[in-house]
């Protein structure tokens, strides 16, 4: 949080950092949609070296496929959100709330309402920031770790889970109607930006964390959840329907 006469400059750091984790977070909140059709797709899993390593992975990836199945019942989600941002610069956590609406085949709507006012438009490409007057800028999705995320996030969002088998170590445990995920980078590339991913939920995502490598970490809780039945004239203006 900024405090009252802080030098503007010290304000748009946190700003920046903000902006920076919300960038990130919001190419992983394809999480909250997942495969169309997950159930039914053939999953090419990483090789076992044992019978119980294989059937551990088995168990893991049947949790997995559950989870995103009942998950993908929902074309789009509506939620609110509580963001808590533990920074190695910061001696405080930065905490921010809002809202968001994720839709399958457009993207994410990130609306922070506290301790300031900006809406971020996630899509395939691009994202697109509005401040609390209204002014907008776009700015093409960066590449790196971000983009890697988003393509794989792309990929479950059409029923591939070879491509998050690809990209992480995946442990499941819990039950559908209680489950826990934690998302561990087996690429290199990856891994020099993101430690680890961990998700709750139930028949929603309830929490999501990003943990940089670097020891950052990202939390975000979910509350309010519920199906998206039709964008509101608004939001279909924010991503740029006609």
């Amino acid at each position: 949080m900024t405090a009252i006469g802080q030098p503007v400059k010290s304000r748009n750091v946190l700003h920046a950092m903000r902006a920076t984790c919300v960038m990130c977070v919001m190419s992983v909140i394809g999480a909250l949609g997942c495969a169309t059709a997950v159930a039914a797709t053939s999953t090419a899993l990483p090789p076992a070296g044992a019978a119980s390593s294989a059937g551990a992975a088995a168990n893991d990836a049947a949790l997995v496929a559950r989870i995103a199945g009942q998950l993908a019942e929902k074309g789009g989600v509506r939620t609110h959100f509580r963001q808590t941002q533990t920074l190695a610069a910061l001696s405080s956590p930065l905490v921010s709330t809002g809202a968001l609406v994720f839709e399958r085949d457009r993207g994410v709507i990130w609306r922070i309402d506290t301790p300031y006012r900006v809406t971020y438009v996630i899509g395939d490409t691009s994202v697109k920031k509005i401040d609390a007057a209204g002014h907008s800028s776009t700015s093409a999705l960066a590449r790196g770790s971000m983009a890697q995320v988003s393509r794989m996030m792309r990929a479950l969002l059409s029923g591939d889970l070879s491509a998050l088998y690809s990209q992480f170590d995946v442990a499941a445990s819990g039950t559908p109607a209680r489950w826990r995920l934690r998302l561990t980078p087996n690429q290199p590339q990856l891994a020099q930006f993101i430690k680890a991913l961990r998700m709750e939920g139930d028949a929603y995502l309830q929490m999501l964390e990003v943990t940089g490598a670097n020891g950052d970490t990202t939390r975000i809780e979910f509350s309010s959840s519920e199906p998206v039945d039709a964008l509101s004239p608004a939001e279909l203006a924010l991503f740029g329907a006609r």
